[in-house]
């Protein structure tokens, strides 16, 4: 009906004001003949029903394959070095050629500024006076650096680890409520069966306004008119949604110019925009959209409680507890982006590993000479990467290459959402019946309405003495294929009728 619905909505635009609604009643000669040379023109005008022409077409507008996705990759600088990385997406280079997720270019200003700090203290060790300190100094604060850089990983990766588990946890209480709404929720009796249908639609709808609210909360977006999220949205009242009526301008992400852009792809502190910047200028309440999302969650599941469709207390249960399993996950993913690590830890660990770097020159110019200057950078390049990649992991749910994925998470609530709606409730027996069920594979290829035409005791002896008949005839395989093997490998092949007429047996996988 997609492509009817569009071809009906052509129609009446193509044969102009009254060629939509005359074309099915009584017409005057003229009105025909009209229509007539119209339909010459335009050949490839669909007819439809009268019955047909009173439903209700779907609205057009511009859809994307992914709408979850932050855009397709390609070779553009911001597609390069901003995140998430698409971790769908297979390179065929050896990791150490890689770049895209590399945190090499957030590494090219301090690479360079240490490249300049050697090459100045070699030249004056070479051309002018002793720059050399002894190696001792390299020993002792190797060791105070390498712990402070090894709390500064474990503690970063442990946040990105439990931002992990979070999402992991989201979209498993979305799975589970989704089969609560919409194969255990009964349909009430009182009510149209398509207005049922829409109703557990849009419970389930809510559940992925709920995970695509979650997202720009934790990068902090606080308002509703972002394209994966206002059409999930637009029926809720919610603070939000007011403040985004009142100022649509603030959704619109403001144009950078060419340094400030050019600093952020270096890692350049001072170009570093402040992420909570559109929080703090709202003139409006913003509230909490993911909390304001999971209070119509719950009234909805009260609401089909209290209609009966949620007979069973284990399934009331299920979906109260996984209620407060989203609660939960918002409020964990809440902890984890605002919990860094303490400031004073930073900046210490931050400070010992620069003073460190830069006393490398001094220590390694004595008896390297020249060599200092690639030697320093080196060392340079990789005692810094560990201490970036800490601070690029360490919030989880930005737009950093490095961060969590969250688009490709949302895209897989919704479509295993979809995959849920698309179950049939019918009758549960109804495939377990069919003839393409072999209810004792491997045992035997006979499927289930055969054994139906067996007697009693011979399918209950078939049950019992199935793992035996599996044993032997998966020993007699292992047998022959030892054979075939010290016999040279030169048996034939079963063609595929043979092999046919040996499984469709009783007692044959």
């Amino acid at each position: 009906m997609g492509g009817e619905d569009g071809g009906g909505m052509g129609a009446p635009a193509a044969g102009g004001g009254g060629g939509g609604g005359g074309g099915h009643n009584a017409a005057s000669d003229t009105n025909h003949q009209r229509q007539n040379s119209e339909s010459m023109k335009i050949k490839h005008i669909p007819t439809f029903d009268a019955a047909e022409m009173r439903e209700a077409m779907s609205p057009t507008g511009p859809m994307t394959p992914n709408p979850f996705s932050r855009k397709n990759t390609s070779i553009d600088l911001d597609d390069y070095f901003t995140g998430p990385r698409d971790i769908l997406k297979h390179s065929k280079w050896p990791l150490f050629m890689q770049m895209h997720g590399s945190i090499l270019p957030k590494m090219i200003v301090p690479l360079l500024w240490m490249c300049l700090w050697s090459a100045c203290i070699t030249c004056i060790h070479m051309l002018k006076t002793t720059m050399a300190v002894d190696s001792v100094l390299l020993t002792v604060l190797g060791f105070v650096v390498g712990m402070g850089l090894s709390f500064r990983s474990s503690t970063a990766y442990e946040r990105y680890a439990e931002g992990r588990r979070y999402w992991a946890q989201l979209i498993l209480a979305c799975q589970n409520l989704g089969r609560v709404f919409w194969i255990h929720g009964g349909d009430p009796e009182n009510i149209d069966r398509r207005q049922s249908l829409l109703r557990k639609i849009g419970c389930m709808n809510l559940l992925l306004a709920f995970s695509v609210a979650l997202k720009h909360k934790l990068r902090f977006e606080p308002y509703t008119g972002y394209e994966d999220l206002e059409h999930l949205v637009a029926h809720l009242s919610t603070f939000a949604q007011e403040a985004t009526a009142a100022e649509p301008e603030k959704v619109q992400e403001r144009k950078k110019n060419f340094f400030k852009e050019t600093g952020e792809y270096l890692g350049v502190s001072f170009a570093a925009s402040n992420p909570r910047k559109t929080i703090k200028k709202a003139s409006r309440p913003l509230g909490n959209l993911p909390l304001e999302i999971l209070s119509y969650i719950s009234c909805l599941v009260d609401k089909m409680v209290e209609d009966g469709q949620l007979k069973v207390p284990m399934q009331q249960t299920i979906a109260y507890n996984n209620i407060s399993l989203l609660n939960d996950i918002m409020t964990g993913t809440e902890r984890v982006l605002t919990t860094p690590l303490p400031i004073a830890y930073t900046i210490a660990i931050s400070q010992i590993t620069w003073v460190y770097v830069m006393l490398l020159p001094f220590q390694l110019v004595g008896k390297l000479e020249w060599i200092t200057i690639p030697a320093t950078v080196a060392a340079a390049y990789i005692i810094l990467g560990i201490l970036f990649i800490g601070r690029e992991i360490e919030n989880p749910f930005g737009e950093d290459v490095n961060d969590l994925p969250l688009e490709l998470y949302c895209e897989q609530v919704a479509s295993e959402l979809d995959i849920i709606s698309s179950f049939e409730k019918s009758d549960p027996y109804a495939f377990m019946e069919s003839g393409l069920n072999l209810p004792l594979f491997p045992a035997s290829m006979a499927p289930y309405p055969i054994w139906m035409t067996r007697s009693e005791n011979r399918v209950h002896n078939a049950i019992v003495n199935k793992h035996d008949t599996v044993f032997e005839f998966r020993k007699r395989v292992v047998l022959e294929k030892v054979a075939s093997n010290a016999a040279g490998g030169k048996s034939e092949k079963k063609t595929s009728s043979e092999a046919t007429v040996t499984s469709n047996g009783d007692h044959n996988v």
